[in-house]
Formats: structure tokens, sequence, C-alpha cells
């Protein structure tokens, strides 16, 4: 009857087996239940089952075990009196040193009964838009300089003359653009490593002089096309701030190399004063040109000798006259694939500014591309248009409607008192 002392329980030799014997094998024994034989094993000082068992509170604790996997994924695997909470996760994320905005948790819990829960916690690195959210841009300049805190120097300015300068293109970071490579931590990653390219480029050729071309799109913005209002990872103000400090990075190891430092910076789509679809301003009203402004006061103030080019107001081009070759410099939406030497010719008839150039370096398109664009008559060299690579992550949008992509790179090629040296050029 219900309520009533089963006879089993005061039997010494039920008792015995109870606390000698395996549950199982006393139930089977016996054909008794599971709660009478744990009862007895409580009363006896037997085994008792850990799920059914009420620990005393002194005894309620953690075991922990943290696994590093190897792929910059951790697990936690622990038993509670509980199950785990959110801000038990972050606790232990705290305890191994790390910070828990960086990681996304999953939880996983059982509950046993008796006040008993397995546990387990799984945390791996936030990337993209999902890191953007949780870490200011200063945090991300951060974790790129710890990432990179192992880098070697690897030279600085030469002593002598080489009859040889150097030309540096940078083009369509598009800072704040997610895509397959990644966000803005991943791209940060990618023009340290590229500055790292040149710093060793620069160290072996001994440039007289540096001239760093910024084919435009520096940053993502929102009005460009497509919907980047839903995949960029940066604010508008944080890809300004982002792209300047870059920039200044590149300037500043152009310095390291020589006292002779230019600049040149075009107008493009992406960095352009937009509403909606729409253009404001003049051409000059360009985000990518602010910057660089921007940038050469810092470069001023911190005693880099840099000298800076800029388009007319209402130009979109410019030409530098860069150690006796003029270099022309255009960002590339003012033709179509494939077009680039017609819109040179082209601007002959309107005298543009490109009209006399050697060389024509132009972006936008993500992919290098070179051709021959007849002879100069002013200089009597040959003409060459060169499309810069981009160290973006990646044109998903184009790849989709063309099916073509491009690795990233960081174009570079030496001029001599010859002209343009085709044999130096290399996509780094």
């Amino acid at each position: 009857m219900p309520g009533q002392r089963s006879p089993l329980r005061d039997n010494p030799e039920f008792i015995a087996d109870c606390v000698a014997l395996r549950k199982k094998d006393v139930m089977e024994k016996w054909e008794c239940s599971s709660g009478i034989v744990v009862n007895v094993r409580r009363e006896h000082g037997g085994p008792v089952d850990e799920a059914r068992a009420k620990p005393e509170p002194s005894t309620l604790g953690d075991t922990t075990e943290i696994t590093d996997n190897g792929d910059g994924t951790r697990q936690f695997n622990f038993i509670r009196h509980r199950p785990v909470t959110l801000e038990d996760a972050r606790d232990l994320i705290r305890s191994t040193g790390d910070n828990p905005d960086a990681y996304n948790i999953s939880i996983k819990s059982i509950a046993y009964g008796g006040d008993k829960s397995s546990n387990k916690i799984s945390a791996w690195p936030k990337t993209g838009v999902a890191a953007a959210e949780h870490y200011p841009l200063a945090q991300l300049y951060a974790e790129a300089a710890r990432s990179n805190k192992n880098r070697t120097s690897v030279g600085s300015r030469k002593n002598q003359t080489s009859d040889r300068s150097t030309v540096v293109v940078l083009a369509d970071w598009q800072i704040g653009k997610t895509g397959r490579r990644g966000g803005t931590p991943e791209l940060l990653a990618r023009l340290e490593d590229a500055r790292n390219k040149v710093a060793i480029e620069l160290a072996e050729r001994q440039p007289d002089s540096i001239l760093v071309l910024d084919g435009g799109d520096g940053i993502e913005g929102f009005d460009s096309g497509g919907d980047p209002s839903f995949t960029n990872d940066l604010s508008l103000p944080d890809q300004i701030d982002a792209y300047t400090t870059e920039l200044f990075k590149f300037i500043r190891l152009a310095h390291t190399f020589s006292e002779d430092v230019q600049v040149g910076a075009v107008p493009s789509n992406h960095s352009s004063w937009r509403r909606g679809k729409q253009n404001l301003g003049t051409p000059a009203d360009d985000f990518g040109l602010l910057a660089h402004r921007q940038v050469q006061k810092v470069a001023a103030a911190a005693g880099i000798t840099a000298e800076w080019h800029f388009p007319d107001v209402y130009d979109e081009s410019l030409c530098v006259d860069f150690a006796g070759t003029p270099i022309g410099l255009v960002h590339g939406n003012q033709f179509g694939p494939g077009k680039a030497i017609d819109w040179w010719q082209g601007q002959a008839f309107g005298d543009q500014a490109i009209t006399r150039a050697d060389v024509l370096v132009s972006a936008h398109y993500h992919s290098f591309g070179a051709g021959v664009a007849g002879i100069n008559p002013l200089t009597k060299r040959e003409r060459m248009w060169l499309g810069a690579p981009t160290l973006d992550s990646g044109s998903d949008w184009y790849r989709n409607i063309r099916g073509r992509d491009s690795l990233p790179g960081t174009l570079i090629f030496d001029v001599t008192p010859d002209g343009f040296d085709l044999g130096s050029l290399k996509v780094l």
C-alpha cells in the first residue's frame, strides 16, 4: 500500500546486497525498484546514484575542462548544480583572459534532476558584421596590431641615388564592405600584409622618389550600389576613419624609404558625395579626397615631407610629372570594361590632364589589366594603360553577374630616365 514501509529495508541480506552489489544486480535479484535500493544505500552508507542524490550545499561546485580546438574555437565541458546562463559563459571566457564580446557563444544544458545539470559552452571568434557590431574601430586596430607584432623591419632609406623611382598603386579597398573574404578585420590584415610586401620591394629597389597613387573607392559608402546598408560592417564615419589611418600608414612607409614622396588621388563612385544615386556638388566633393586632405595635414604635423596632387575642381583625372615621366590617374567608372584606352584617346579632344601622360593608371574593375596605347607625340615614348587590382573583400555582386573574379594584390612599378620600365611591374 502507498506509504507502507517495505520489509526489504529491514532484511539484513538485502541491505548487504545494496551496499555491495550494483544497483542493477540488486534490482534483478530481489525484483525491487530502483528507489528502494537508493534509499537503503543512503541509510547504510552505500554508493548512491549521483543523479538521484542531493549533495550538501558545501559540496556543490564545478568540474571544468577547457579544450582548445586548434581552429580559433574553445569548448568548455563541465557539470554544475544548475543550468548555465549567458553570463556564466561570459565569465568563463573572461577567466581565460579573453574579451567575451569578441566571441559567438553557444550553450547546451541537460537537466538530470536532483539539482544536477550537464552543461556545454562553445565559443568561437566573431568576424565581419558581428565583430564590427561589438568592436569599436580602435579595438579592431588593436587586434590587427597584435596579430602583426612579430613582423620584422626590412630596411630604410638609402644613401645614394639609383636613377629609379617607384610607383605604388592603392585601389578599391572599399573599407566597410563584407564579402566572401571577410570584412574589416580581414581587410586590415590584408593591408598590413600588403605594406610588408611593399616594404620588401622598396628595400630592394631603393628608389630616389616614390609616388603613391590612390585610384579611389577607399570606402564602401552606402549609396554606391546594391544594398550595403545591410552588409557593411562599419558606419560611414568609421569607414573614413579607417581609410585615413590606412592611407597614413602607406605614406609613412614611403617616407621611410625616400625623402621625395608624392601622392596622387582622384574622386570615385563609392566615395562620392551622394543622395541615393544622385551625385551632389562637384567632382571635388568626394569623401576619398577629403580623407587625403586630412592625411596631408597629419603627415605635415608628423614631419613627413610629401606633396599631394589632386584634380581640378571639375575634373576627375590628373597627371603627375613624376621623375620625368607623365603618369595619369583616373578611377575608371568613366568607361566600360576594356574601354580604358578608347576613353583615354577621346580625352585628347577636350585637352584633359591625361592627354600628355605616358602611363594611364585606372582602378574600379578590381583586376589587373594592361594595354599599349600608341606613341606619345610629346615624349616619343610608348603609351601604356595599367588597370590596378584591389585588396577588398571581393565583389560577389560582379562575380554572380559576370562569373569572373581576381585575387587581391597591390600594383607596383618603376620609372627611369627612359620612362616606364615594363620589366619592373609587379602585382604583390
